[in-house]
């Protein structure tokens, strides 16, 4: 067993830099690129450029494979490299790489990129790809699947990494409180009853944990809330914020009233501290990933791991999958080579050697099964129940470029709210007005 590779914030990134990145990427449209294969020629040599987005040891495991299917197809050659210093600079990488026409045939980008990689007009359609039967596409989850799809309208590459947000509860503060451990039927009035119940303000123990940093980590944790009680982020266009609706106030008062009222929830300014705290029996439950079972392991934490609580049975989670982007050349030999090791690289037997064996949840339904994933279960207990929890992901987050600040809109709302420093609907009121500015930019 491996440690997972990534933190949450390398999930989700919603950084000035995507937003510089956004006019390049226009820019990049204009710009043409040289003419190769008109015509499939299945046998001719090809050389397609991978970019892994990795570093280490992540980095050597998809070399390892891009060397094994060059084996497998001597005609091929697979140009590895990272790609940048970080997964975060892939996109700036990319920008410049469009307006000079030297860009890869492959990378990984992380989902919020989606819409932007999109527009600029640089990248395949694989949509009739996978209508193929044997592609097994239903296989990956639906958010996934919406992510390789922002404008429903072609389909840009392939689900590169899954994760959801579970319930993760600590057995110890559960016992020293004589409160029964969450279930898989839990609604939230349950969740708050017991949060309440495990608040102990003698030994500063908290019930549950929110972010109030003003961050994605902030946000994300608030879409299930909205989700669930049939609100919406987006209108159905796209280009207004429905955040502000009933279902996101209800959502967001049943939080202040945690937050306020009862006092049991933990307030963190920086992200990280909520984590620490759990792992050291101070808070009783928190809602994250997979990321975090390796650092609990390690600290000796007794947790259990469940399904977010529910609302009139749904228990709609939410979930932040990267891709694999593919880029066309115009190149007949280089788009099929390139999408057939997409679709090589994805399959369950090598996903299993890459995103099984570091760690992180399995790409499809099939490998739940796997011999390689209940391995990674013996060593991280609850994986398995975080990737069936992948079923409850049926939404994906918005792509759209305006997403960034409307991110920053509604988090700074929760957080305030949560501070006891406003009201729900005005705060979500004033966060959808600024939101709106974002999506018009």
């Amino acid at each position: 067993m491996t440690r997972h590779p990534r933190s949450r914030r390398r999930l989700r990134p919603l950084t000035a830099l995507a937003v510089a990145a956004t006019g390049l990427l226009g820019l990049a449209a204009c710009t043409g690129g040289q003419q190769g294969a008109t015509e499939l020629d299945e046998d001719a040599d090809v050389t397609i450029e991978f970019w892994t987005g990795q570093t280490d040891e992540a980095h050597q495991l998809l070399a390892d494979l891009a060397a094994e299917f060059e084996e497998e197809h001597p005609n091929v050659t697979i140009d590895v490299s990272e790609g940048a210093s970080s997964t975060e600079e892939l996109l700036q990488k990319l920008s410049a790489g469009f307006a000079s026409s030297n860009y890869p045939d492959m990378s990984y980008s992380f989902g919020s990129w989606a819409s932007q990689l999109e527009s600029s007009k640089r990248t395949l359609d694989i949509t009739e790809r996978t209508e193929d039967p044997d592609l097994a596409w239903d296989e990956f989850s639906e958010a996934a699947r919406a992510t390789v799809r922002p404008s429903g309208e072609k389909t840009i590459g392939f689900p590169a990494l899954v994760d959801n947000i579970s319930l993760i509860y600590n057995k110890t503060v559960f016992d020293a409180a004589g409160v029964e451990y969450p279930t898989e039927d839990w609604e939230w009035e349950d969740f708050r009853e017991a949060a309440a119940a495990l608040t102990d303000p003698t030994t500063d123990t908290y019930g549950y944990a929110y972010s109030v940093s003003g961050s994605e980590e902030t946000t994300w944790q608030f879409w299930p809330h909205l989700w669930q009680r049939g609100g919406e982020i987006l209108s159905e266009d796209g280009t207004k914020a429905a955040f502000a609706s009933d279902a996101g106030v209800e959502a967001l008062e049943f939080l202040r009233g945690m937050a306020v009222d009862d006092g049991s929830v933990y307030l963190d300014q920086t992200d990280t501290r909520f984590a620490q705290l759990f792992a050291a029996d101070r808070i009783g439950m928190m809602t994250s990933g997979p990321w975090q079972l390796y650092d609990l392991n390690t600290a000796g934490t007794q947790y259990g791991v469940t399904v977010l609580p529910g609302t009139d049975g749904d228990h709609q989670t939410v979930s932040g999958p990267d891709i694999w982007a593919l880029f066309d050349h115009q190149d007949a030999n280089r788009e099929y080579w390139v999408t057939e090791f997409a679709a090589w690289l994805t399959a369950a037997e090598q996903d299993e050697r890459w995103n099984v064996a570091y760690g992180n949840l399995p790409l499809r339904t099939s490998e739940l099964e796997s011999e390689a994933f209940q391995e990674q279960v013996a060593a991280l207990p609850g994986l398995d129940i975080m990737a069936a929890n992948g079923e409850n992901a049926v939404k994906a987050r918005p792509t759209v470029p305006g997403y960034v600040g409307l991110s920053e809109s509604i988090a700074n709302a929760i957080a305030e709210v949560l501070q006891g420093r406003g009201e729900p609907k005005d705060a979500l009121e004033e966060a959808a007005a600024e939101a709106d500015e974002a999506l018009a930019d």
